[in-house]
This record gives structure tokens, C-alpha cells and sequence, in this order.
């Protein structure tokens, strides 16, 4: 009896699936200019994958993208009739079990979740995967490709086993196992993306997997903002947060002031403040790659050298994101008692991220990649608006970031400060180091993701 049964389950689970890849592979001929992005981590906060999707549907593309939607993807993206995004369902955290037997459930769910999308979705000529996270991404995109005759695409961001090695240490079984996996099923692509030049070396030396190097851009929107711009945008955020408000009301009350900026009430002119606080922007997704005590030491230090009689300007400090690190670093930057440095955490719109960046005087980084093969694409950003740099120091920064150049990198707290102290002694003077690092940023005439992309990308896809 549990024979015919077992013979019925097959059927009934088996021939469905056949019928459907039937369907799919007939269908096949009409999908070559189709690509299926997919994402396994929130879309809003996958700035490249989103990238990729408007690129492929500029350069004549349907795409379907899969991704959480937590966060709000960029308009552009939105209002596409070429890219079509189909929402995954995130499962919640257990409340209850071991915590390898929690794990092993939310990757079976994510495999079988991800295998009834992508055969629902419209079967394309490439499945272009973001790795991480690739466990199970990777192993369901390609047996999907193999039904559907799709070819499987990844685009390296960084390793997956070395980001659980931030939370487990580098030995831990779990992050042996997914090494293991994400080294053997890696090698199932028909074609392999990197962000840097040393990533690529070391997939071909210790994986055996070929990669081009395709570097990020900063796409078109992010540049300088004019100070009318300026202006508006701190005056929006100064209804939400208090360091974008001024700190003293203008003997005019039709003027309208920020915390930087003043436009005029006859003239309507926007002015920058005399006497405004330099305003220092990073962002991040509060993980254990990036050490944020760094910049609360080296801000501590910076105050007490303006108690000290410093001539130095106070600081507004704006980390921007969200991760699992946020709560803990809220806390302990509400612990400090500063005098001349505010620090805000908020939340912005994808919209208004660009803005603030253009309106900025200094960004920090204190990304440090977990496999030392990865670059910071917040940096890239900061670079798109013309914005000088420190960033910490770590193995393959020396791609971005040209130390003395279009940044400055620092190794700990003491050095930060001692940059801040140089760039802010002449603050906001026009001679200073800070302009000199703009300057040349302005000059550099960098590449933008679109041409980029259509250099080293777009040929693989027509060629293959």
C-alpha cells in the first residue's frame, strides 16, 4: 500500500512540474531579451541590483526582479514599464527551537519559496543572482536555469561564509559548511561578476571560478546639490530631526534658516551661515564590519581639542541606515555628552540620500570587508556628489580610495582625529585641504554606472 501511494505522491508533485517546464521551454523562444534578477535581501537597500535592472531594461530588457521589499526602491526603478518586481516573503525569526534548527528552517522555506516564484515568474535568457546571500539562492537559481534553459549569472559582491564568520568565528561548522557550499555551488554559473580586481583574482586562484571585474559607479543622480537643494532638503529634515533646525529664530520672521543655509525673504537667495557647523555624513547597515567606536573616539577627541582652544568648527555628524547594530550604537552615542557635535541617525528616503550627500562637507567610512575583497559602495556614492573621504583602512581599499588624492585613510581613532583637526582648521575657507580633495574629485571626470555597464556587462549578455 505505501508503494502505490508513494507512486501517486511522485506523480501528482512530478508531472505538474514536467507539464510546467514543457510550458516554460516553449515559451523559451519568446523570453531571450527577458533577465530574472534576484535579490534574497531587501531590494530598497540593493542599490547595485537595482543598478543591473535599470540598465537591462534601458538597453532593451524585460526584467523581473524578485526581493523583499522592507525599503522603498528608487523611483526610476518603480515607475519602469519594463521591470516588473515580484515581492518575497520574509519568514520571521522562531521563537522557539535550537538555533540550527531555526536556520535549517528558514533556508528550507527560502529554497521552496524561491523555487515556486521564479516558476511562476517568466522564464528568461539569464538569471542574474546577487551573492550573498547565495545560500540557497544559488542552488535554486541553477536548478530553475536547468529546467528553463535560463543561464545562471553571479554577481559577487562578497563572500556569504565570511560575513556568518563576523558572528561565529571563522571555524564555526556552520560557516565551514556554507564555505563549502557557496565554493562548489559557485561553480555552477555560466558567467561570474566582482567588484574588485583582487576579488576576481582570488575566485580564480582558491575557487577556480573565472570573473570579470565590474567596479561600482555612482549613477547619474548622485552629484553636487545646488543650495537652494541644500535648503530645501534641511528644511524638510529639520521638521523630523533637530540638528537640521537653527538654533536661533532671524530678526526676519518670513526668513527661513536651517541649522546651514538662510534664503532670503524678499530675494529669495540662499546663503550659506557664517559660523555653521561642518556637516560630517556616513552610512551603513549597522553590521559587525564596521566599527563605529572609531568615529565616537575620534569625535570625543575633536571636542576636547576645540575645550582645549582650538579654532575649529562644531560638527553635526549624520549616520544614516538601517541593521542589527543600529539599537546598540544608538545607546551608546546617548551615553556621550557632547558640547559641540550633535549625531543623528535617520532614516531617509532613497530620494533624499543623493541630496544629502551633495550637501555635505566630509564622509566617513568605516566599512571593512569581512573577506578584505569587497568595496564600499557608500564611498563610490560619496565620490558621485564630489565628496572628499576618510575611510579605515583595510586590504583592497587602495581601488577607491587614493589616500591624499580623493580621500584620506586612516588606521584608528587617533588618526581620524588628527584628519579631522587638519581638513576642519581652516573650515569653511576655500584654501583649505577639504576643497583641494573636492576639487580634484570635480576634476576627475568619473565614470558613471551606465557607461560603465555598458562597457563590461552588456557585451557578455549578447555574446553568450
Amino acid at each position: 500500500m505505501a508503494a502505490p501511494s508513494v507512486a501517486v505522491l511522485v506523480l501528482a508533485v512530478g508531472l505538474p512540474l514536467l507539464l510546467l517546464t514543457a510550458w516554460k521551454r516553449w515559451r523559451r523562444g519568446r523570453s531571450a531579451r527577458h533577465v530574472i534578477v534576484v535579490v534574497l535581501g531587501d531590494v530598497g537597500r540593493s542599490p547595485r541590483m537595482q543598478y543591473h535592472a535599470l540598465s537591462l531594461a534601458k538597453w532593451g530588457f524585460s526584467v523581473t526582479l524578485l526581493g523583499y521589499c522592507n525599503s522603498k526602491p528608487y523611483d526610476e526603478l518603480l515607475q519602469n514599464d519594463r521591470i516588473q518586481i515580484v515581492h518575497l516573503t520574509e519568514l520571521q525569526r522562531l521563537a522557539v527551537g535550537l538555533p540550527i534548527l531555526q536556520y535549517g528552517v528558514k533556508v528550507v522555506f527560502q529554497a521552496l519559496h524561491l523555487l515556486w516564484k521564479l516558476m511562476c515568474s517568466e522564464p528568461g535568457a539569464y538569471i542574474l543572482l546577487q551573492n550573498p546571500p547565495g545560500l540557497p539562492a544559488i542552488a535554486v537559481c541553477w536548478f530553475v536555469g536547468c529546467l528553463c534553459g535560463s543561464k545562471l549569472v553571479i554577481d559577487w559582491h562578497n563572500y556569504g561564509y565570511s560575513i556568518m564568520g563576523l558572528a561565529h568565528g571563522p571555524s564555526h561548522y556552520l560557516v565551514l559548511l556554507a564555505k563549502w557550499y557557496e565554493k562548489l555551488c559557485g561553480r555552477l554559473s555560466h558567467l561570474n561578476l566582482c567588484v574588485t580586481s583582487e576579488m576576481r583574482e582570488d575566485l580564480a586562484e582558491n575557487w577556480g571560478i573565472k570573473a570579470v571585474t565590474v567596479y561600482d559607479k555612482p549613477a547619474s543622480f548622485f552629484k553636487e546639490t545646488p543650495l537652494d537643494l541644500q535648503h530645501r532638503l534641511f528644511m524638510k529634515l529639520g521638521r523630523t530631526y533637530s540638528v537640521f533646525r537653527a538654533s536661533s529664530e532671524p530678526s526676519d520672521q518670513a526668513t527661513e534658516r536651517s541649522t546651514f543655509t538662510e534664503r532670503d525673504a524678499k530675494s529669495g537667495m540662499v546663503t550659506r551661515l557664517r559660523g555653521r557647523p561642518a556637516l560630517l555624513v556616513s552610512s551603513t547597515s549597522w553590521t559587525e564590519d564596521e566599527d563605529f567606536s572609531i568615529l565616537l573616539a575620534a569625535l570625543e577627541k575633536f571636542e576636547q581639542l576645540i575645550l582645549n582652544g582650538e579654532s575649529l568648527p562644531s560638527l553635526v555628524c549624520v549616520i544614516t541606515g538601517k541593521g542589527p547594530l543600529k539599537e546598540y550604537y544608538s545607546h551608546l552615542i546617548g551615553r556621550k555628552h557632547f558640547q559641540y557635535i550633535q549625531v543623528c541617525m535617520p532614516w531617509l528616503e532613497a530620494e533624499d540620500y543623493p541630496l544629502l550627500l551633495g550637501s555635505a562637507d566630509l564622509g566617513i567610512c568605516l566599512h571593512k570587508s569581512s573577506s578584505g575583497l569587497d568595496l564600499p559602495m557608500k564611498v563610490v556614492d560619496m565620490f558621485g556628489c564630489c565628496l572628499p573621504v576618510c575611510a579605515v583602512n583595510f586590504r583592497c581599499l587602495h581601488e577607491l580610495v587614493k589616500h591624499e588624492e580623493n580621500g584620506l585613510v586612516f588606521e584608528d581613532a587617533e588618526e581620524l582625529a588628527a584628519q579631522l583637526q587638519m581638513l576642519f582648521s581652516t573650515f569653511p575657507h576655500p584654501a583649505g585641504k577639504l576643497n583641494q580633495l573636492r576639487k580634484n574629485l570635480q576634476e576627475s571626470r568619473q565614470l558613471r554606472w551606465d557607461e560603465s555597464w555598458k562597457q563590461t556587462v552588456l557585451p557578455l549578455l549578447m555574446d553568450t
